[in-house]
């Protein structure tokens, strides 16, 4: 029998987060099924404030999808008691704001569980509550600089680089989804909730497997930026080469995928020859194996050399632009991506989960909310508010104004 019902249907989820990994986290919930409450300041989430610079309010619209929007000051005390009765009747609470800025208001995990024994709280940051770092202020950037990947990002030749994308913050909203569905699996047995911590620099640490594999070879000396190469110099061929119109990446993992690469390259005499002919004597030549691939690619251009390596099995892809990923069939194809006309922004690509159920197909976008958008129905409907409880709540500036007809 099919299962209709997704994973996380009537769970109500309280979010405070902002930016990536805690919006991030809760997308990801909502996508599960959950009733995602994005509890926002009088200014909107800071991500909102970014949709002013040119295409900024691409991020804000596709970590927000299918949640609905409620204004509630926290810093007022009318908005604070409003916000512990809207605990009373959720499941879960995630933020990821500076340390100890929920115990600032008064709203830190005590008072939290104390009003609602079956809480899940979840917590982000970037270096968690406990240790040394606790209280130190963290981007994804940051993060990047004290977890060690700026280090070993780059070119040996050059100064150490960022990582393109935003790794640590989704690495860390990730762990963050994950923390939460174990505890509310918990709370399924025990019928009692608990809180959640995930610190960025710890969700990224395990990404640095390779390269911790060559500092531990090398006795514990600083490993070289390898560029493109592998992170532990422990595999070759495994690298991105030139093409008459682009650049593709090669990697070969084992003896019967260097017999594939030099049957595609029409190379037999490679597979045998000393220099290359285990993976040892690869990766000790490996500057020379990737001169001989690069010569060869070169001849083709990419998505023609791409095809002609799929069909000798050999793993490899055409180093593709934004506006080529963006337009992706096969992401399409799944519904990982969807065209949206946004409200606000206009036509949009906004990503989906990569979370799939069996038997469900992914749930329809819903474009992110403006800001308090489903104030009335999350007041009323939701808390079950009279108009004029609502309306003093307004005037006290714990919640949105009322809106305009």
């Amino acid at each position: 029998m099919t299962l209709q019902r997704r994973p996380l249907e009537g769970i109500v989820v309280l979010d405070l987060g902002q930016i990536y990994q805690g919006p991030y986290a809760t997308f990801l919930m909502a996508m599960a099924g959950a009733k995602v409450i994005k509890v926002e300041p009088p200014t909107g989430e800071y991500l909102r404030a970014r949709a002013d610079v040119g295409g900024a309010a691409m991020p804000f619209s596709m970590l927000n999808s299918n949640k609905e929007s409620v204004l509630v000051d926290l810093k007022v005390p009318a908005g604070r008691e409003l916000f512990l009765e809207m605990v009373r009747r959720a499941d879960v609470v995630v933020e990821n704001f500076a340390p100890e800025t929920m115990e600032r208001l008064g709203l830190g995990w005590n008072v939290l569980h104390a009003a609602n024994p079956r809480l899940i709280y979840a917590f982000g940051s970037g270096y968690g509550r406990s240790g040394p770092y606790a209280s130190y202020p963290a981007m994804d950037l940051t993060i990047q600089a004290m977890a060690g990947i700026m280090s070993i990002t780059g070119f040996p030749e050059r100064e150490p680089v960022k990582s393109g994308p935003a790794l640590c913050d989704f690495f860390g909203g990730i762990h963050l989804y994950a923390g939460v569905v174990t505890a509310l699996y918990e709370r399924a047995t025990t019928g009692i909730g608990r809180s959640v911590d995930v610190s960025l620099q710890d969700a990224v640490y395990p990404s640095l497997a390779s390269n911790l594999s060559l500092w531990y070879s090398s006795g514990g000396a600083a490993p070289p930026r390898t560029g493109n190469k592998h992170g532990g110099l422990a595999a070759s061929p495994y690298n991105v080469y030139p093409t008459s119109d682009g650049n593709i990446a090669i990697i070969c993992v084992g003896q019967r995928q260097w017999g594939w690469i030099t049957e595609a390259m029409g190379r037999p005499d490679l597979k045998d020859d000393p220099r290359f002919h285990d993976l040892r004597a690869r990766c000790q030549n490996m500057d020379e194996l990737d001169a001989i691939i690069g010569e060869w690619t070169r001849g083709y251009d990419k998505e023609t050399l791409f095809a002609h390596l799929l069909h000798h099995r050999v793993p490899a892809a055409p180093v593709r632009n934004l506006d080529e990923v963006v337009s992706d069939p096969n992401m399409h194809a799944r519904g990982m991506l969807t065209w949206v006309d946004h409200p606000e922004y206009g036509r949009l690509v906004l990503p989906n989960s990569p979370i799939r159920y069996s038997g469900l197909e992914p749930l329809a976008l819903r474009p992110s909310p403006r800001l308090d958008e489903n104030g009335q129905q999350v007041l009323g409907d939701w808390l079950g508010l009279t108009e004029a409880e609502i309306a003093e709540l307004r005037q006290q500036g714990a919640v949105g104004a009322a809106p305009t007809a």
